[in-house]
């Protein structure tokens, strides 16, 4: 199940009275509660700042089988990443990266050494749609930057809470990972992606 999530951030616009906004989902495998995954967005001035902390539990037959801790915090200005930091104990391996913007490059330090990357540098920010246009998404649990691919699915019905929605379901296509995401308008209401296994890893919005 390593490298599931690639769980990010880009700024988004947001209604003048609010400054901080919270995505929480349930976490189900193979339609199995297993935990959760809350982002929280702060705005402050043009500076955006996002909290993702993810916690994941599997038991099988009263034994606790896998173990996943995420949380990375980054902070956004201008629609561009200016720097981030995670770290990620996945079963027991662990790993961080973190990364500071230097005039046009984003230098991203992570175990295998450090990149730089130029422009404006985005994650998987799923709560965003407009990354629905990128080319190329920044992993912020292992540092990776990672080409991606964007397909239009079609419109499905979704549930959420005691509603059901409309909405637009695109998946993102990247090495090692295959994510569907669903908007219902601009909002980001569910998730899915492929686990190791054969199985499915899904995000209920609560």
């Amino acid at each position: 199940m390593r490298r599931l999530l690639a769980l990010g951030v880009l700024c988004v616009a947001l209604p003048a009275a609010a400054e901080v906004r919270t995505w929480n989902f349930r976490v189900l495998l193979d339609d199995r509660p297993i935990g959760e995954h809350v982002f929280t967005l702060r705005a402050s001035g043009e500076q955006l700042e996002l909290r993702s902390e993810a916690r994941f539990d599997v038991r099988l037959l009263f034994v606790h089988a896998y173990r996943y801790r995420h949380e990375a915090f980054e902070r956004w200005r201008g629609g561009c990443l200016t720097a981030f930091e995670s770290t990620t104990d996945d079963n027991g391996a662990r790993e961080f990266a973190r990364a500071t913007a230097h005039g046009d490059r984003l230098v991203v330090a992570r175990p295998l050494g450090s990149e730089e990357h130029e422009g404006c540098i985005r994650t998987f920010a799923y709560w965003n749609p407009r990354i629905l246009e990128a080319r190329a998404l920044l992993n912020s649990q292992t540092g990776e930057l990672l080409p991606v691919t964007v397909l239009l699915r079609g419109e499905e019905p979704v549930r959420v809470g005691s509603q059901t929605l409309r909405a637009q379901r695109y998946r993102i296509s990247a090495p090692r990972l295959q994510i569907d995401v669903w908007y219902s308008g601009d909002d980001w209401v569910a998730l899915e992606a492929a686990a190791a296994g054969g199985r499915q890893l899904r995000y209920e919005l609560m």
